[in-house]
């Protein structure tokens, strides 16, 4: 007898409006595909595997990773599993590992919700809902919303990990790499993280003259990313937008509210093929690696109140 598994992901659900769709999955409230004008704006994943490289996916309550997953909050100390084995690091917190309720679904919007479970790691009540909702003009906002149920604070922080396609197909390392090297980005910060071989904050430093300056659009170039930064430039109306130039002329913006202060960089550098999204990961962050333990942007949440953050994706040709 033949079973009939539903998809890995869950549930799919496709909104449009004008000439934008996206898919979002049951699976971690999870963004599968964002298409413009018939074009793909980040690398989907296949809904019937597990979602690698955490394409797409939501990265709550922390983003990136905690050292040896052990941080303290108000006088307690608490402990993640450790999920990144070679550096020892708790990564990329809980909510794509479960699957969200659907709340509301129209033809261009979607809100999904979870409540975070009763864990050692995390034993504290939050109820999270994320809307994600298509304008014709406007692209895509995501809108994630953190309400804690408790009695007591809740530390909180969250990004979003989109590969930004680089509109070609290849299949190969080599291929990959170069175009992702003919793609240019801007990212509108003044400070770069250095990191440490397990990928954990080692330091600050200003970006200018390095090769870490990324406010001009400058071409990637055959060089390794995995990297963030900070003290991030906000335009009059209070957001900021990193932006991804294509060869084939599409450029994506992906803007984020007054609580990012930083965007992660990952392009997959000497990543085996099979491994390697055809693109770039541009994460906007409401804090960088090990904010649990830092406390460097932890946003703390008080009982009966709400932390929100909004994100935007959009697209125009260039050129």
């Amino acid at each position: 007898m033949t079973r009939t598994l539903p998809h890995w992901v869950g549930n799919e659900y496709t909104i449009h409006a004008g000439d934008y769709s996206a898919v979002i999955t049951e699976q971690g409230a999870g963004l599968e595909r964002l298409d413009w004008n018939g074009k793909e704006l980040i690398v989907p994943f296949d809904p019937d595997d597990p979602v690698s490289a955490c394409r797409g996916q939501l990265l709550i309550p922390y983003p990136n990773r905690i050292e040896d997953g052990e941080y303290e909050f108000e006088g307690n100390k608490y402990l993640f599993p450790i999920d990144e084995h070679e550096r020892n690091n708790s990564i990329h917190g809980l909510g794509y590992r479960y699957p969200w309720k659907l709340v509301s679904l129209t033809d261009s919007s979607i809100t999904l919700s979870w409540r975070t479970p009763n864990l050692a790691s995390y034993p504290f009540d939050l109820y999270v809902e994320t809307t994600y909702t298509v304008d014709a003009e406007a692209g895509l906002s995501v809108t994630v919303s953190a309400c804690n149920n408790d009695k007591k604070n809740a530390p909180w922080a969250l990004a979003q990990h989109p590969w930004l396609a680089n509109g070609e197909h290849h299949t190969t390392t080599e291929e990959i790499e170069a175009d992702n090297a003919a793609c240019r980005l801007t990212i509108p910060a003044k400070t770069h993280v250095i990191a440490s071989e397990r990928l954990l904050p080692a330091g600050l430093e200003d970006v200018e003259g390095t090769r870490f300056d990324l406010r001009h659009g400058n071409e990637l170039g055959m060089q390794e990313f995995d990297d963030a930064w900070t003290d991030v430039e906000y335009n009059a109306q209070g957001t900021v937008t990193a932006t991804f130039l294509r060869p084939d002329g599409v450029e994506i913006s992906l803007s984020g509210d007054k609580t990012i202060t930083s965007f992660q960089v990952c392009n997959g550098y000497g990543w085996d093929a099979e491994k390697k999204p055809q693109g770039v990961a541009v994460e906007p962050q409401t804090a960088y690696a090990n904010a649990f333990r830092s406390g460097k942007d932890l946003i703390v949440i008080k009982p009966g109140e709400t932390s929100s953050t909004t994100l935007t994706y959009s697209a125009r040709m260039a050129h």
